[in-house]
């Protein structure tokens, strides 16, 4: 039998007595007993005791012991210490976020917004800038619907499923600013059904966000120079969109509590929805005018060729202004000419001027869209130029109002209707008359001849 050695005695050792009914000194683990097995696995020593030959000891090592809870307790105070980190991380990161967020709120003019709505504005619902973001996808430039001078619009989704448009202001400067606040504060006190509708805005982001309903139809100008065949855009829809557009003006000039002017009505600032309802937009350098004030002296701000030469000359606008952009509008619409034209030269690069001087020589008609002129109602087009003659008067006191337009349209409008249903009947009872020779059914529907009315003037 073989002896083992006791190792050095040391206070790290603990001596633990085991009294074992039998043992083997054989290195071999398949003859040692359950209890050296018991002690080995415990770290310790199982050794013969020399007193007794039928007893042995086991020795463990306090040392071994002491590592093993060394080690645990220095890998949990890392873990505690990483936790720690990590939360005090996301604590100082919100924190820098967050005062992020206020110093653009007040930079974005976000202490005007609310001394505005102290006063006499509805409160402005506030989107944050995580919900932009996501309706955007960041942002991506796929989701953008056109650039302006004034910023870029993003279409975007909401949480709850709406599609919305979101205005991104292009700079950060004071004026910018002010524009963008002027708006939200315009727009939160309108509410009509051919004006863009206002649903928020969001002042935390580096750049101030303008939230507001999606128009899915693009804008006027496109659909104007739109010439193409599938697109039949017929007179009576020029009638209705040029009337919903001078109802919405005369609603902001006289109907809403403090009288706006848009100051920037021009073809690219009416959108249309599905059904080509038009809906004026863009209110950025449009302003509030107290009820006894008759205009504003301001910097000349607006797009050459709807531009009124009285305001360009004295820099005063009144409601009269944008009484000629809509009169250029009404050409647009009559003549699918553009504003400014690259083809002719002089005074006539004005659609305005080259208007006029047709109509004083007697030439009108040779200006107007062909397809319109083709459809015969003489009568209507007489009537909507000589209205659009009086929007572009060069005395803005000549000009009529634009409720004065707004009720002049909508009786040329129903006077188109009426003239539409009557020549309809007529060519309905000719062809019941006729039908019977050809032996064809009188129930078939029939359409209106492109000249029910000679179209030579």
């Amino acid at each position: 039998m073989k002896h083992f050695i006791l190792p050095p005695e040391t206070k790290d050792v603990t001596y633990v007595p085991i009294t074992l009914s039998w043992y083997t000194d054989t290195q071999d683990d398949s003859n040692t007993s359950p209890e050296c097995k018991k002690c080995k696995l415990n770290g310790g020593y199982c050794l013969l005791n020399l007193d007794a030959d039928s007893a042995t000891s086991c020795y463990i090592y306090k040392g071994r012991n002491l590592g093993v809870i060394l080690g645990v307790s220095i890998s949990m105070g890392l873990l505690f210490l990483m936790v720690i980190g990590y939360a005090l991380y996301k604590i100082i990161k919100k924190t820098k976020s967050k005062r992020r967020k206020q110093r653009f709120f007040k930079r974005n003019g976000g202490l005007l917004l609310k001394q505005q709505q102290a006063t006499d504005v509805d409160e402005t619902i506030l989107f944050t800038s995580k919900e932009l973001e996501k309706a955007t996808d960041h942002f991506n430039e796929n989701r953008i619907l056109g650039r302006g001078g004034q910023g870029t619009v993003y279409k975007g989704m909401l949480a709850d499923g709406r599609i919305v448009a979101i205005k991104k202001s292009m700079v950060v400067d004071e004026s910018q600013v002010v524009e963008f606040i002027n708006e939200v504060v315009i727009l939160s006190q309108v509410n009509h059904r051919n004006v863009v509708k206002l649903l928020g805005c969001c002042l935390e982001t580096e750049v101030p966000l303008l939230v507001s309903e999606f128009v899915s139809n693009g804008n006027l100008y496109d659909l104007i120079q739109n010439e193409t065949d599938e697109f039949s855009f017929s007179l009576y829809m020029r009638l209705q969109i040029a009337t919903e557009i001078a109802g919405a003006l005369s609603y902001l000039h006289s109907a809403t509590s403090i009288p706006i002017y848009h100051r920037d009505i021009k073809t690219t600032n009416i959108l249309l929805d599905e059904k080509y309802r038009a809906k004026v937009s863009d209110f950025g350098t449009s302003r509030l005018v107290s009820i006894d004030q008759t205009h504003l002296t301001t910097l000349v701000k607006g797009t050459f060729g709807y531009l009124d030469p009285e305001y360009f000359q004295s820099s005063q606008f009144t409601e009269k202004s944008d009484v000629y952009s809509f009169g250029v509008v009404l050409l647009e619409l009559l003549t699918r000419e553009k504003p400014i034209s690259l083809t002719r030269f002089g005074e006539n690069r004005s659609l305005a001027t080259h208007f006029m001087l047709a109509m004083e020589e007697g030439r009108a008609m040779s200006v107007f869209d062909a397809m319109i002129v083709k459809e015969g109602f003489r009568t209507e087009l007489l009537s909507i130029a000589n209205l659009a003659m009086r929007c572009l008067n060069f005395n803005g006191k000549n000009r009529p109002t634009m409720k004065e337009v707004s009720i002049e349209l909508e009786c040329i409008r129903l006077s188109h209707v009426s003239l539409i249903d009557q020549t309809n009947v007529g060519l309905v009872k000719q062809y019941e008359e006729v039908s019977p020779i050809y032996g064809k059914s009188t129930s078939t529907l029939v359409t209106i001849s492109d000249n029910v009315v000679d179209g030579s003037w």
